[in-house]
């Protein structure tokens, strides 16, 4: 417990302290002020609020896949194996392989061509790259909460699916009634690490395929910690920044959990 809360405890305090020439002085607030003024934070904490409107697809989704697995559809054991692959790749190869499909030239703007769609510029355009980054970092990591689930239903009854089939139930009523109310504990685990993941480990993506931009319209709080304390040589300020980031990962964790509970109870 003390080597995990004292780091935490030194970085706080020195949030509170200059750079430069008032290095190791005590500033007071200082940092946070400037982060309060300044537009490229307020877009990186724009972007956190779009993640979290994004979050419910990146649940779902590794979610619905691991319906269809314990289910077992035709060649589940495949599908497996298929999903969970991109998990093991390294972020810098992910983007990499991403830059190439989806260049302005690239594989993917050829054929929206040949059906009759213009480019989209996925990464140069403001208004889409961060959309693009997220999208795939969903698909490279979805992998983890896959198995997540998958080991969440190991846990269900399965006598619960075979009530339900015999009284008429559809697909929809199952998971809804029947999955959804019996995994919330693993659903609540999903949704918080996945946020975690969201706002923790996108620097990778960020770096390969954005480097925070257009107009740094890509720029998360770790991606600004990052520019703050290694371009810009400001470790207090980044200290600051990561500081707040702590606090906007416990608000928005207790948050997730605190709605999940609910909605548990009302099912």
């Amino acid at each position: 417990m003390v080597l995990r809360l004292w780091p935490l405890v030194l970085g706080v305090n020195f949030s509170f302290t200059g750079d430069g020439e008032l290095n190791g002085t005590t500033v007071g607030v200082s940092n946070y002020l400037e982060l309060l003024g300044d537009p490229l934070f307020h877009t990186a904490l724009g972007n956190v609020g779009l993640l979290v409107l994004l979050l419910p697809v990146a649940v779902a989704i590794p979610g619905l896949l691991a319906t269809f697995i314990y289910l077992r559809v035709p060649g589940h054991r495949v599908y497996r194996s298929v999903y969970f692959f991109p998990a093991v790749l390294s972020p810098v190869i992910v983007g990499a392989i991403f830059n190439l499909l989806l260049g302005f030239d690239g594989p993917l703007n050829a054929t929206l061509g040949a059906i009759g769609v213009g480019p989209v510029d996925w990464l140069g355009d403001p208004r889409v790259a961060m959309f693009t980054v997220v999208g795939v970092h969903i698909w490279a990591t979805f992998g983890m909460a896959l198995v997540v689930f998958l080991a969440g239903f190991s846990t269900l009854d399965a006598s619960l699916l075979d009530a339900a089939r015999v009284d008429g139930a559809s697909l929809r009523q199952i998971i809804w009634h029947v999955i959804i109310p019996s995994l919330t504990r693993t659903i609540q685990f999903v949704f918080v690490t996945t946020m975690i993941g969201m706002l923790t480990s996108m620097f990778g993506l960020l770096f390969i395929m954005t480097s925070g931009g257009p107009e740094g319209s890509t720029y998360l709080p770790e991606y600004y910690i990052w520019h703050q304390q290694g371009q810009m040589n400001r470790p207090a300020l980044a200290s600051a920044a990561s500081t707040v980031l702590f606090v906007v990962m416990l608000v928005v964790g207790l948050l997730q959990i605190t709605l999940l509970r609910r909605a548990g109870r009302q099912d």
